[in-house]
């Protein structure tokens, strides 16, 4: 997901250092200069940036990452989120705390830092009136998170360790399970101004993982329902400081209104702002960031009113055996690309979180039925051979 942001920063001008810990991180062999650090040790990445004398600093789709971007823009005064506020938007429960304190609409939520908070938080919610459900404090990508359809004591102990798995703090949060559309929308925020740029309506597995499996743009979701969203999202956006940069944030219009779900303090990942935005759009996203983070002010405006969508592919369990079909889905008039993120001999796994999925098509049309019909039918002409398990 970060190969675009280095594409385009190279295509105006600039040259590229990459950083990342595997030295075959794909990111690499598009920059200019690679330094081979992990992306999460904070203290190497400000030493390195001070030793290169870097001018910007910019992640794309990736949270724990925010708090490096926000170390090394204070240590080299060069703009970027405050490093408080990056713990703010990269904890859940900090997240909400704040979020809560602003009279901004979010679940009603608890903290555990262990198995008997857990249980405690589990009764609360329940006494509430409301459905469980249990995420990792600090991790993207439907990663750990599970809803709750048992309350027996296996199940939330299964429930409680599959979530901490996840959890980099080892901290995790319970709150009620909202129902109602789920959206995310992008924004692009400079000098203290959130930019909503477009929300884009989203497709999930539903209970019990939600992983994402298509989105759409632009929503569908009646005007006043989506003039709540926007007020909500930029609501977030400044009461977490996010005020240069951009933004993902993902609301449900509940029948009580819009409520937050989480914000990242970047882009937003499945191709939603580096394919979709400028697909429904015209707005570049990831050139827009570029100018945010060496001060410039990014073109906001649309271009054009179209429309986009991806749909992800959903395969059997077992070992991928054969490909076919790409070349006639690549030819569905509509389709702009097909990717496939598996290889013939790997395994297609049950869909629990982002990276168990095997592959995408994007399209783009008049209207977002017309661009999802046209992604449904291009994945129609995929073939995926798979051998089963015995």
């Amino acid at each position: 997901m970060q190969v675009p942001c280095i594409r385009q920063a190279k295509e105006m001008g600039f040259y590229v250092i990459a950083v990342d810990m595997n030295p075959d991180a794909i990111g690499l062999q598009y920059a200019d200069e690679k330094v081979i650090i992990s992306t999460l040790d904070i203290p190497a990445v400000v030493d390195a940036a001070k030793k290169i004398k870097v001018d910007g600093i910019i992640t794309l789709c990736t949270d724990p990452a925010v708090r490096t971007v926000a170390a090394v823009g204070e240590a080299l005064n060069i703009p970027a989120i405050s490093v408080e506020n990056s713990f703010k938007v990269t904890d859940k429960i900090k997240m909400r705390e704040t979020l809560r304190e602003h009279g901004v609409p979010v679940p009603y939520f608890c903290k555990a830092k262990n198995e008997t908070e857990f249980y405690k938080a589990i009764r609360e919610i329940l006494n509430s009136g409301y459905k469980c459900i249990v995420k990792p404090a600090d991790n993207s990508g439907s990663r750990g998170v599970i809803l709750l359809d048992r309350y027996d004591k296996k199940s939330l102990h299964d429930a409680y360790v599959y979530s901490k798995e996840y959890s980099r703090s080892g901290d995790v949060v319970v709150e009620e399970f909202m129902e109602g559309p789920e959206v995310c929308v992008e924004t692009l925020n400079y000098d203290g101004v959130c930019y909503p740029i477009q929300i884009t309506d989203k497709l999930t597995t539903g209970a019990p993982y939600f992983v994402e499996m298509g989105h759409s743009q632009p929503s569908m979701l009646p005007a006043d329902v989506q003039a709540d969203i926007l007020r909500v999202a930029v609501a977030c956006n400044m009461a977490l400081g996010n005020c240069n940069g951009s933004s993902c944030t993902e609301i449900i219009a509940t029948k009580d209104g819009a409520k937050v779900v989480e914000m990242g303090a970047r882009l937003a990942g499945d191709y939603m702002t580096s394919d979709l935005v400028p697909l429904s759009t015209g707005v570049n996203m990831i050139e827009s960031i570029i100018k945010i983070a060496f001060g410039e002010k990014p073109d906001c405006e649309h271009k054009f009113e179209k429309a986009s969508a991806i749909r992800f592919l959903v395969t059997e369990e077992g070992v991928i055996k054969s490909i076919s079909g790409l070349k006639a889905a690549e030819s569905v008039p509509g389709v702009i690309r097909v990717g496939i993120d598996r290889k013939i001999g790997e395994r297609a796994v049950k869909i629990r979180n982002s990276l168990d999925r095997v592959g995408y098509v994007i399209a783009q049309a008049d209207t977002p039925l017309n661009a999802i019909k046209v992604c449904e039918e291009a994945m129609s002409k995929i073939q995926i051979e798979i051998e089963k398990d015995c």
